[in-house]
């Protein structure tokens, strides 16, 4: 038998001549294993954001962490810390909540000497409700409430409810920074701590005190595998996961592949090859839709953009609630760049990102670049570039670090105002404080961060101008 009959998928038909029949001059066993890989390429697209997800979360159970508990970064992030495109210009706390046994809180104190930016997502990374300032709590702090699928009970007053459609998710809230000197940095830590992560008690019982993991500078692999690795941690999740009715169309799919709720996973194994080929189909496909996020441009005449679609945009913060729009491939591009979603984009945040130079060429390859930043970007909070590998969209590896902006200390200013920030392999003279590092093989690509965006940037009145390969 051919592996595909062991994963539960119609039996693969005895005789030869059905195919010719058809007019496919194929084999039965080619007919199924070109199946496998079309079903395959299609569980990639759509699995990407819960996959994205899955790997996190196992990333995090590998340096010791578990359920209901928080990740920290004690510092910045580093290269270290291979998830998709994060901010190394400010203190993350990750909240991984499992609502198998019961609602979960999420405590998010008043900012005061401190503040949190953030939002709490689902295992699908549809994102539940943002916090802090820019959140439901406008910046008074809050307790909330996170329910797992199908809660019927009553909240308890004095809870802001965020209803799950997984029992697995996970909140990315960032303790912003005044500057990246040792003293802000202490001091963004310990507010962020003041966060309260727990199961909501029973019959009165106090809270259990909240477990903080810190994670800085410790392996935490999370880019996005394209081979057969990619379809074991989707079978993790789907074991875990209800169905959503939204996604009932891929139970046979899937289960034709070997992901099917109380599966043994031995058809996984025995696909494998097939797996390996449909992924690297899969990868040159998001590769080929990405350059398409890009069009139109943010401001015209440059290569800048937000890398996701509108649709996606749209149906990430109404929880798809169009009946006639379900758009995968671009939310498959989405977070085959990026992982996390805000309920309420560029109320909190907004991000522009460019992989191209002014001349339309893919930057890197040991080239060196300049960006010049205008000076008063529209910001309440602050602003920062960031180099990331063109190919995993992580950090570059073994770098001294990744990024700059206006929370870096001894940033040098032009006599306006105006910054000039350095992509290259080494830095110009005199000019390491405005510099981020890259390799010399290999695309990069710059995504540009405004947290506490004002009025006038979507007004477009600033703007930010191409990035220009350096003589």
């Amino acid at each position: 038998m051919v592996a595909a009959i062991a994963t539960g998928a119609m039996p693969v038909p005895a005789s030869p001549d059905t195919s010719k029949s058809a007019g496919i001059s194929s084999t039965p066993k080619e007919l199924q294993h070109r199946n496998i890989e079309r079903r395959a390429v299609e569980a990639i697209l759509w699995g990407m954001p819960a996959v994205n997800f899955q790997l996190m979360l196992d990333a995090f159970k590998a340096m010791g962490g578990g359920p209901n508990q928080v990740a920290y970064w004690s510092r910045p992030v580093n290269w270290k810390d291979q998830t998709l495109t994060p901010n190394p210009d400010t203190i993350y706390f990750t909240p991984f909540y499992d609502t198998h046994d019961g609602p979960v809180v999420l405590e998010i104190p008043a900012a005061a000497d401190g503040s949190i930016t953030g939002s709490a997502d689902d295992g699908w990374q549809n994102p539940l409700e943002d916090v802090g300032p820019a959140g439901v709590d406008k910046g008074k702090g809050g307790k909330y409430l996170i329910l797992p699928p199908g809660y019927k009970d009553k909240v308890p007053d004095g809870y802001i409810p965020m209803p799950s459609h997984t029992y697995q998710g996970f909140a990315l809230l960032r303790s912003n920074l005044k500057s990246g000197s040792d003293a802000d940095i202490a001091s963004a830590v310990a507010y962020g701590k003041r966060i309260r992560f727990y199961p909501l008690p029973r019959d009165g019982a106090a809270p259990v005190e909240t477990r903080f993991v810190d994670a800085y500078d410790k392996p935490y692999e999370a880019t996005i595998p394209y081979d057969s690795r990619f379809f074991d941690a989707l079978d993790r999740f789907v074991q875990a996961e209800p169905w959503l009715p939204r996604d009932k169309a891929m139970i046979d799919p899937l289960a034709a592949i070997g992901i099917r709720k109380g599966g043994t996973g031995d058809a996984l194994a025995a696909n494998k090859p097939l797996f390996d080929k449909a992924a690297a189909e899969a990868k040159a496909l998001i590769a080929l839709w990405t350059e398409d996020v890009f069009v139109p441009p943010f401001y015209d005449g440059t290569h800048w953009a937000l890398p996701a679609s509108a649709k996606f945009v749209e149906g990430m913060s109404t929880d798809f609630a169009d009946p006639d729009s379900y758009p995968i491939d671009s939310r498959a591009v989405a977070y085959s760049l990026a992982y996390f979603s805000a309920k309420h984009l560029g109320a909190g945040q907004f991000y522009l990102m460019t992989i191209k130079d002014k001349e339309g060429r893919r930057m890197g390859h040991g080239k060196s670049y300049r960006l010049h930043v205008p000076a008063n970007p529209p910001v309440k909070l602050y602003w920062s570039a960031t180099a990331y590998d063109g190919d995993t969209h992580a950090l570059i590896r073994d770098t001294r670090w990744s990024s700059r902006g206006s929370n870096t200390p001894g940033l040098q200013k032009n006599a306006d105002g105006s910054v000039d920030l350095y992509f290259g392999p080494s830095a110009p003279a005199g000019k390491t404080s405005n510099w981020v590092p890259t390799h010399g093989d290999g695309n990069f690509e710059v995504l540009f961060r405004f947290y506490g965006p004002e009025k006038s940037f979507f007004a477009k009145t600033w703007k930010l101008p191409n990035i220009e390969v350096q003589p």
